[in-house]
């Protein structure tokens, strides 16, 4: 299959399966809407509770002036504190279960639309999928979290080392060291990028196996890795498609960015301009999922599909010989 092909089909798929586009942004809304009422009434209850002068807050220098005193402010609202750190804790754990049920449905109609091309989204099939993908989805999610977790901090390292030689190049006054120093910023920036886009392929086309082939977390990411060493052109394909989804990112930023110079209409049409925006950007990052799966299965499942078929047509040819 060729990446136009994928492409096509995973267009087809979402189109034809439009309503988990809505799912996902309405997981949003209720996102923030659960932020303000998990997180933001009982934060303005314990501001009432404990009698907090909002007045200290008006002016810059005020701020920095309770600032330098954190540990006084620490002891005298503690309980302040502790409200919204577990109102806090509370939102992360419900909103994580939650996006990641509706993404673990989303992905079951995707996956099954490949296979099945006159799949149609019904909710009963989008439950039995979130419920069926939900347990291996968040151990996978967690193995690729702690994955990019170390990778960040070997990249902080590796960071550092450039940031102190960039230092100690630019402190030195000629054009050998201005030149030295660009290169290793270059250098850095074409390590990050390309640490992020393996990181982000190996966790797309580590959904397939989780998904096509049942597999566990941690054996997910392990057939990823060898599935893009077999087939490097599906990385570039990854990366055909990223650099198109932050191209259209970037073009949506531009767009938007002019109505918020304006004082009043632009505070009006922000709300559903983001909003439309936003369900613009999931649409295009489920069509890259639905087009990277796609493309996993006819490289993988219908090859082996095929070689298994091998043995069992010779047979019959050898039983009809015979």
């Amino acid at each position: 299959m060729t990446y136009t092909e994928a492409l096509k089909s995973g267009v087809r798929l979402i189109n034809q399966n439009w309503q988990i586009v809505l799912i996902q942004v309405i997981v949003v809304i209720l996102s923030s809407l659960g932020f303000f009422v998990i997180v933001g009434i009982p934060f303005a209850i314990a501001f009432i509770i404990f009698g907090i002068d909002l007045t200290k807050f008006t002016e810059i220098r005020d701020i920095l002036e309770i600032l330098r005193t954190p540990s006084e402010i620490i002891t005298k609202y503690i309980g302040l504190l502790l409200i919204v750190v577990v109102s806090l804790f509370i939102y992360l754990i419900m909103i994580t279960i939650l996006s990641i049920y509706a993404f673990a449905g989303s992905l079951g109609i995707i996956c099954r639309s490949v296979v099945d091309k006159e799949l149609r989204f019904r909710v009963q099939i989008f439950f039995d999928e979130a419920k069926k993908n939900f347990s291996r989805l968040l151990g996978f999610t967690l193995v690729m979290g702690l994955i990019m977790v170390v990778m960040a901090f070997f990249l902080g390292i590796l960071a550092g080392g450039i940031g102190a030689l960039v230092s100690i190049a630019r402190s030195q006054d000629s054009i050998l060291a201005l030149f030295l120093a660009t290169f290793f910023s270059l250098i850095l920036a074409l390590i990050v990028l390309t640490v992020v886009l393996i990181i982000l392929s190996v966790t797309l086309y580590g959904i397939a196996p989780l998904l096509f082939k049942s597999m566990g977390p941690i054996k997910s990411v392990k057939e990823s890795v060898r599935y893009l060493i077999r087939h490097p052109y599906a990385f570039w394909f990854y990366a055909a498609l990223f650099g198109g989804y932050l191209f259209v990112s970037l073009t949506l930023i531009l767009i938007k960015y002019p109505l918020t110079l304006l004082p009043i209409i632009g505070t009006i049409l922000s709300f559903p301009l983001q909003l439309i925006s936003y369900a613009f950007e999931t649409y295009l990052g489920l069509v890259i999922i639905a087009s990277i799966l796609t493309f996993y299965y006819s490289t993988e499942i219908r090859k082996e599909d095929a070689i298994e078929s091998v043995p069992d047509e010779e047979m019959a040819q050898e039983k009809e010989s015979s």
